[in-house]
């Protein structure tokens, strides 16, 4: 039992650290679902993320859809009446399911040239946002 709770609060942890957001304020009214306009795709709904989140179900939020089908448009924000980002919560999950802490850096260095002049700007400031810390 001691083992899973430091699980949990490490998952609390490192979600609340990178979104800056502090999911317990969620007191899951439900207007971001109500407002989401990918909800029909997704597997869990943005307030069931969160209540996830709160109950420290890991494994159902590594193992869902929900974060990558996330359109980042900020309506479930806009509509929080917490002020909760619940964008910037599914971007810290991408990055939890997408590399574990401490792995893989990328360096403006390390891209060749000729990526550079080919690569989106969305797409580098993306990776410097995950893979640099």
């Amino acid at each position: 039992m001691q083992k899973q709770n430091n699980a949990v609060n490490k998952l609390h942890s490192e979600i609340m650290e990178r979104s800056g957001q502090d999911f317990y304020n969620c007191i899951q009214c439900g207007k971001c679902t109500a407002g989401c306009p990918v909800l029909s795709a997704m597997d869990l709904h943005p307030r069931e993320v969160l209540l996830y989140l709160q109950l420290g179900q890991e494994e159902k939020l590594l193992s869902s859809k929900t974060p990558w089908i996330c359109a980042s448009c900020f309506t479930c924000g806009a509509r929080c009446i917490k002020n909760l980002d619940l964008s910037r919560i599914m971007e810290a999950i991408r990055v939890k399911i997408l590399r574990p802490r401490g792995a893989a850096c990328l360096s403006p260095g390390e891209i060749p040239k000729e990526q550079l002049e080919k690569l989106p700007q969305q797409a580098l400031v993306s990776g410097f946002r995950k893979y640099t810390r």
